[in-house]
């Protein structure tokens, strides 16, 4: 492998122009193929085989106006004003008017079912006029309301608005014709264009709810400060602005094919805005990353080895190369083994990350050397040159990381201890994790889904925040019976954490009965959970009763689903991983101690960061130092998320600093002068690689989107915790510790693994020459 890298970076430094204009070529096609056909994006966080999508799927077939998405919108009356005054009330119907108009809004009326139906639908509305025009003349006569009630213009039932007691806010809850994700672009948009077309002039607010949320920003202000802090961290550690901009050109152009791939493929399948966004942060970080391990290598080997530029990049591709392709490797495996779990939303997300990375590999053995080919002897200055010999004869270079390693050397027990047990201390709140989806109240104060959330909860109770859809489905080819219907929904009206319970449509056919459910408590309150869970444990119940199936959905039970799937195979996602590790770095570093305490440190790097982000996310500690103002539960995707991201990360750092260690060891160094001196090599570039890597996830911290902040935040604290607790502290420690047995390995087990070679070792020999 090395030998084969070697002569690939050697061609591309020569032929420079080959190699960028067939990735330019390759660029231009895809951002042609975006242009001519632009992909939609999806927040929709959905997983096929839960109970809250079986029964979507059924309804979708039984009664398909009732099966897509829900949209909730507030409106909030001026200061002073009511929505029982008759012309702002006027204008709130025309608002609905303009709703129901678009074709992708199902009209109430649609959901009437038979005539006989009909005719009771109207029966009921005309119950509902008359305590409307009750509930109004109390107000004029100066008595204060202590219910909601329905929006009536001219004697006529507005169908799906209800007014607060005080009359300040109104609620809309409609139906579109689609769930969100596969309505066309713009079409949720002209919605709300619709909606507040009518009040222009009347002051107004209008609030749409989370389901209504526009796609977050893939690049914001702190994506770019993420990549300008990396830009600040390679121009301190390469010391010149060329070699500096390298790793951020070819990062760039990495996430441009990979990222910009997957955009122009996307509309053979959902692509959803949270898989952009990670392999957006993926392609960024270990493009930067990848780069400048490369980079880094060529340069030395031009001021330690007096190498031309020429023969010193083909030798940083084939020893740093070939430790960026098998890191690079374990990453695109991590992710990959996201597929194993059968759950369609993380087998996309993970291989439009793992392509990406992929993509990023690529770019750094190949158009990486033709850019250094282009910039030739100029990648280091003379000036640079100079500084380096007089830092080398003085005994200075790397003189810090020396110190560090020396101390972890001698004190290797106390420091080994001291960091089990700051990350276990860290991992406390884990215990205490509560997975889920994000609501309203977790965006940030001041955006249109927060306030729309405080509304509602101020105004009619937290629960209709987080309505329940209850499905009723005959077991027979019979309608369903409309006492026995009664019956149900007056248990269900009772059931304990219900505060309401209605029906609010049936299909033609009299078959399927639909009934709205208001929790008591939001949709990420663990009393909902529990009150989803209490419902279902009624199903059998209900079915033998009654001869009714009981089904519940709607995107409050879609969370508590995704959740409950999300715990259950993330045993089985660790398992696999875990395994992986021990497989692949038993082979690269042919050891069987250094995949155990590899495996280990991952393991404590993972319990910490789930502890972090419970802390942050769920606790509210220092939720305010990253710009937070809210609470709730942690993602129900991000563990097995983090899992496999931040494991493949680690095994970066791991591969890059522990085949250092390995690489002075060949040469003849004993176990603890083998971990000082190879310690000291690469330490530097692996803590410069941390702070890029951690600055770049950082970034997305300050992403509107909830979800998009909990990955940004845990990814960063992920490879903060791996990078200076575990691999530059914990690491050396138990190294030292265990000395030359680390390197030890059963022969058969040697004969039979392939020797991969990742430190050049074979490469340098058939050159003649050592670094």
């Amino acid at each position: 492998m090395s030998t084969l890298l070697y002569r690939w970076g050697k061609t591309a430094f020569a032929h420079p122009f080959r190699f960028l204009g067939a990735w330019l070529v390759l660029l231009a096609v895809i951002i042609g193929s975006i242009a001519l056909n632009a992909p939609k994006l999806s927040t929709e966080v959905t997983i096929n085989g839960v109970p809250a999508q079986n029964v979507l799927e059924q309804l979708e077939d039984e009664m398909p106006a009732a099966a897509g998405g829900a949209g909730q919108i507030v409106y909030r009356a001026p200061d002073g004003a009511s929505f029982f005054d008759p012309q702002l009330a006027g204008a709130l119907a025309q608002s609905m008017d303009g709703i129901y108009d678009d074709e992708y809004v199902v009209n109430p009326a649609d959901l009437a079912g038979s005539a006989q139906d009909q005719a009771a639908a109207q029966e009921q509305m005309g119950a509902q006029v008359k305590a409307a025009e009750q509930a109004l003349a109390a107000v004029r006569a100066g008595r204060t309301l202590d219910q909601p009630v329905p929006l009536v213009v001219q004697d006529q039932l507005v169908p799906g608005v209800t007014i607060s007691p005080k009359g300040d806010v109104a609620m809309a809850q409609f139906q579109f014709t689609k769930q969100t994700m596969d309505l066309p672009t713009g079409a949720i948009e002209e919605t709300l264009d619709a909606a507040k077309a009518p009040l222009e002039g009347t002051d107004i607010e209008v609030l749409p709810g989370a389901s209504l949320q526009e796609i977050p920003e893939v690049v914001g202000l702190g994506e770019v400060v993420g990549i300008v802090v990396a830009a600040i961290v390679l121009f301190l550690v390469l010391g010149s602005v060329v070699a500096a901009g390298l790793p951020l050109v070819t990062a760039l152009l990495g996430v441009g094919v990979g990222v910009g791939g997957a955009y122009a493929l996307g509309h053979f399948y959902e692509l959803g805005s949270m898989s952009v966004v990670l392999g957006l942060m993926l392609g960024l970080a270990v493009g930067i990353d990848y780069a400048l391990f490369i980079v880094n290598r060529q340069r030395r080997l031009i001021m330690r080895e007096r190498l031309s530029a020429h023969e010193a990049t083909g030798r940083a591709v084939g020893t740093a190369g070939s430790a960026v392709f098998f890191a690079g490797t374990t990453v695109v495996i991590a992710l990959a083994a996201l597929t194993v779990i059968g759950i369609s939303l993380l087998t996309i997300m993970a291989i439009i990350a793992a392509a990406t990375v992929a993509v990023s590999v690529a770019v750094a053995l190949t158009a990486l050397p033709a850019l250094l080919g282009l910039v030739g002897e100029r990648i280091v200055s003379d000036k640079a040159r100079s500084k380096f010999t007089k830092r080398e004869s003085a005994g200075v270079d790397h003189a810090t990381a020396r110190r560090w390693v020396t101390f972890l050397s001698k004190h290797r027990f106390l420091a080994a201890g001291a960091v089990v047990a700051v990350t276990l201390a860290m991992a406390i709140p884990a215990l205490d994790m509560r997975l889920g989806l994000p609501a309203g109240d977790n965006y940030n104060s001041g955006t249109d889904q927060r306030e729309s959330y405080a509304a509602v909860e101020e105004s009619f109770g937290e629960g209709l925040n987080g309505p329940l859809l209850v499905v009723l489905s005959s077991r027979s080819d019979e309608p369903v019976d409309q006492r026995a219907a009664g019956a149900i929904v007056g248990e269900l009206g009772e059931t304990e954490g219900v505060a309401s319970a209605t029906p609010s449509g049936m299909s033609e056919d009299g078959r399927t009965v639909l009934v709205s459910l208001i929790p008591e408590n939001g949709p990420t309150d663990p009393s909902t959970e529990t009150l989803v869970h209490e419902l279902r444990d009624l199903e059998d119940g209900i079915a033998s009763k009654y001869d009714v199936d009981l089904g519940i959905t709607g995107q409050t039970a879609m969370g508590i689903d995704i959740a409950q799937k999300m715990s259950d195979v993330m045993p089985i996602y660790l398992a696999i991983v875990v395994v992986l590790s021990l497989i692949v770095l038993t082979i690269v570093f042919r050891s069987i101690i250094v995949p155990l305490k590899a495996t280990a440190g991952f393991l404590l790097t993972i319990l910490a960061t789930l502890g972090a982000t419970t802390a942050v996310f769920q606790w509210g500690w220092f939720n305010s130092l990253f710009g937070l103002d809210s609470t709730g539960p942690v993602m129900a995707l991000l563990p097995i998320l983090v899992t496999g991201i931040a494991y493949g990360l680690a095994m970066d750092y791991q591969v890059f600093l522990v085949s250092s260690m390995r690489e002075s060891w060949v040469h003849g160094h004993s176990g603890r002068e083998s971990v000082i001196d190879g310690f000291t090599h690469s330490s530097r570039v692996v803590v410069a690689a941390a702070v890029i890597m951690t600055a770049v996830f950082a970034g997305f911290i300050f992403n509107g989107d909830p979800m998009i902040k909990q990955i940004g935040f845990a990814l960063a604290i992920a490879i903060a915790i791996d990078a200076f607790l575990v691999r530059m502290t914990l690491v050396p420690a138990l190294m030292a510790m265990f000395g030359d047995r680390a390197w030890r390995l059963p022969a058969w087990l040697d004969r039979a693994l392939p020797d991969l070679d990742i430190e050049g070792d074979q490469l340098l020999k058939r050159l003649g020459a050592k670094e």
